[in-house]
């Protein structure tokens, strides 16, 4: 019992609300691409669907594209061309990460962000724990 019954943490309410099945099209991570099997795209679930879904999150530009949500996409871009020193990027680009998977649901910790910026490429490694198990991320 508690002092105010009506009013509820935001946790509770989560734990309240069970999540359906994560689905997502297959991906093709080598080449951007989704996967077709009979001329249908490739349906997954579970743990798969989040690994998929995270991977294209940070893939997508974030307030760029109107079919999405503003919560959806990564704001790595605003980082390139900026007078910053190292560290403040590796440190605002593990921010960016973390900020754009932990809107997923399924998603429960980002953990393990490694950031390297190499040849004017970003390489980003992760450990996502989400309901399903826990998975490594390379992006």
């Amino acid at each position: 019992m508690t002092l105010f019954p009506l009013i509820q943490s935001q946790q509770s309410v989560a734990v309240n609300r069970a999540l359906p099945l994560c689905k997502e099209v297959d991906w093709d991570f080598q080449k951007n691409i989704p996967i077709y099997k009979k001329g249908s795209p490739s349906i997954i679930t579970g743990l798969r669907a989040v690994l998929v879904w995270a991977w294209k999150a940070l893939h997508t530009q974030r307030f760029r594209h109107e079919i999405y949500s503003w919560d959806y996409g990564c704001e790595l871009e605003a980082l390139v061309g900026r007078p910053f020193t190292e560290e403040l990027k590796r440190s605002e680009a593990v921010r960016y990460v973390r900020e754009c998977l932990m809107v997923n649901p399924y998603i429960s910790e980002v953990n393990q962000i490694n950031v390297d910026f190499r040849d004017e490429r970003l390489t980003i490694t992760c450990k996502l724990k989400t309901i399903y198990g826990e998975v490594n991320l390379d992006v």
